[in-house]
């Protein structure tokens, strides 16, 4: 619940943004972010996760990746500011001299949360991320959103992003217990480095390969182009990295306690991918039935071109829980040497793919992406076949019965798109009779996940009226 308040306050947001700015502002932005994810990722990566896995980790473990991360952070702004120029005539765009500048100002309240967020993993104080998360998603909202409406334009988004970073950080420093103490080992560094680079070299890869669409789009074709791209893969992506978040935050710190207990490593394992699965699949099934009406009512007609990359993104984003399962089971056995061989494995054949794609236009490429993500589902799986005992088969068999009864939803709720009224009356009739004819199909065919959640909901509501008396 506390994920879909965060989610849905995230989707107003955005809406709101769209219907204000222009597409091209959009993917002017989406250039600026790959520079930025990828100096993220040596800001934020591998060592936080590090933290969370190692079995035992003390102040000067947190305080010294801390000073760490921020000299990290120190040294590619400088980069990203020298280099600001040559990018902006690469593409060219001059705006992306001082957006690049000001917006990269994010990776010092990087460095500092991404401590803040493994102290929080490793303690399961979730709900203190959550808030935290809400009160700056507001603040940002609502600064973005004003900056929009008074022609800002690109500016708002810069904004937006920005103060959404500073206020999470802020919020943080007064919600949670951790503090920096002047203290700093290069004998801790190394000790997790020994883990963590492996993840640093795996996240990189990853981020580089995502991102590498942008920099050709934007380069090969428009920043239209690339915006109707980008906005059609942020709302898929927005749904399910708040739920799979959610899990993904958890389950991390729960495997990696039970390393020595396979068994109920794999039972944990198992039930985070059949209760992902029941819930993503028909969401993102869903909203690719419905897309259309769906961009026009909330986006207006300039969105229309991004339909298409919205119902490919949502097939491909629907397989996420799988992949984030299978690959948080391996980084908690310790095993991140395996992680970082998938990812090279992975990226290897997805850029292949992509460079035949290229040629064929911008669908092609998101086209080649979901092709690309349901190879890597059986790449990812591979290895817990031995960790765990988890194999293929398995793995299917759990997820077929949501996948099926999504199917049926997805076909029936399609087929409304042909009535003869209104756009918003096709939705909502749609998304009314998609929930009904999922819930349903979930009871008659007795399905797991819908038994397992319907108990759960039960006891919440028990242990709150018992609390109460």
């Amino acid at each position: 619940m506390e994920g879909g308040g965060t989610q849905g306050i995230q989707f107003i947001i955005q809406i709101v943004l769209a219907r204000l700015l222009l597409p091209e502002q959009f993917g002017t932005i989406a250039i600026v972010m790959v520079f930025i994810h990828v100096a993220q990722v040596f800001v934020q990566s591998g060592f936080g996760t590090a933290l969370i896995q190692k079995k035992n980790v003390d102040e000067e473990d947190f305080s010294s990746i801390f000073y760490l991360s921020l000299m990290i952070a120190a040294v590619l702004y400088s980069l990203i500011f020298l280099i600001s120029p040559a990018i902006a005539s690469f593409y060219s765009m001059p705006v992306l001299i001082p957006v690049l500048r000001i917006l990269s100002l994010i990776l010092f309240t990087g460095a500092f949360n991404s401590i803040q967020y493994s102290f929080v993993s490793r303690n399961l104080q979730f709900k203190k991320l959550f808030k935290s998360s809400l009160g700056a998603m507001f603040i940002s909202g609502v600064l973005g959103v004003a900056a929009a409406y008074n022609g800002l334009g690109i500016w708002a988004l810069v904004i937006q992003q920005l103060t959404n970073q500073i206020s999470i950080s802020v919020i943080m420093w007064f919600t949670i217990e951790w503090r920096p103490k002047l203290v700093f080992s290069l004998a801790k560094v190394k000790d997790l480095f020994t883990f963590g680079w492996k993840l640093l070299a795996s996240s990189l890869l990853n981020v580089f390969y995502l991102e590498i669409r942008t920099l050709f789009i934007g380069r090969l074709y428009s920043s239209s182009a690339l915006g109707f791209y980008n906005r059609g893969e942020q709302f898929p992506k927005l749904i399910v990295n708040n739920i799979n978040g959610s899990i993904d935050a958890v389950m991390l710190p729960t495997l990696s306690a039970l390393q020595d207990d396979r068994k109920r490593a794999k039972e944990m394992m198992r039930r985070s991918i059949v209760t992902s699965s029941f819930l993503i699949f028909p969401m993102m099934i869903g909203l690719a039935v419905v897309a259309e009406p769906l961009v026009i009512l909330i986006l207006t007609d300039k969105w229309i071109p991004a339909v298409p990359f919205l119902q490919m993104f949502s097939i491909s984003y629907a397989l996420m829980p799988i992949h984030t399962a299978n690959l948080q089971a391996i980084n908690a056995m310790g095993r991140s040497d395996i992680f970082l061989k998938l990812e090279v494995i992975k990226k290897l054949i997805g850029l292949t793919i992509l460079a035949v794609s290229l040629p064929f236009g911008v669908y092609a490429i998101a086209m080649v992406q979901v092709l690309s993500g349901i190879i890597s589902t059986f790449i990812n799986a591979y290895p817990n076949k031995q960790i765990l005992n988890y194999s293929y088969k398995e793995q299917l068999t759990d997820i077929m019965p949501s996948f099926y009864i999504s199917m049926i939803m997805g076909s029936i709720v399609y087929s409304m798109n042909y009535l003869n009224i209104a756009e918003w009356q096709i939705l909502v009739i749609q998304v009314f009779a998609g929930t009904v004819i999922y819930i349903g199909l979930a009871k008659i065919f007795k399905n797991e996940s819908y038994g397992y959640l319907l108990e759960t909901v039960r006891q919440l509501i028990l242990e709150k009226r018992k609390a109460s008396v």
